[in-house]
């Protein structure tokens, strides 16, 4: 359904270590972005698969990089384990938490997730959707 998303950040080297340290336990990796001449970027998949992906960028149009109230990006987890690293691997990194991990359980039977923000206060969320095995 999507091809990407996108946050913006206002340095790239604090994102990328915030995002590879939430990331990589989900089973991302890192995708090199070849330079556009736009702002420095970074880029993450899942191995072998092309699409999606998700960005961060320094903002295009130079003004200061700001999160949207009400936007959240949520990542997909293969487990409750891997819930819990992330979510440990992105306070560490700098993130500030947005609700711990745990059930959520009026979301579904199964439902396990985290919310967190990154350094530059993007709200994104990991969630392992048992309710849906």
């Amino acid at each position: 359904m999507f091809s990407h998303a996108t946050v913006g950040c206002s340095n790239i080297d604090t994102a990328i270590a915030f995002y590879d340290a939430v990331l990589v336990p989900l089973g991302l990796k890192q995708r090199i972005v070849t330079p556009d001449g736009g702002p420095p970027s970074a880029c993450w998949i899942y191995p072998g698969s092309a699409l999606p992906r998700f960005y961060v960028y320094i903002p295009f149009d130079g003004k200061p990089a700001s999160n949207g109230n009400g936007s959240m990006v949520a990542f997909t987890a293969p487990s409750i384990e891997a819930v819990n690293a992330a979510y440990a691997a992105g306070i560490a990194a700098g993130g500030t938490d947005d609700g711990p991990p745990g059930p959520r359980a009026h979301y579904g039977a199964g439902y396990y997730g985290a919310y967190l923000r990154d350094p530059d206060g993007n709200k994104i969320h990991v969630v392992y959707r048992g309710d849906l095995l």
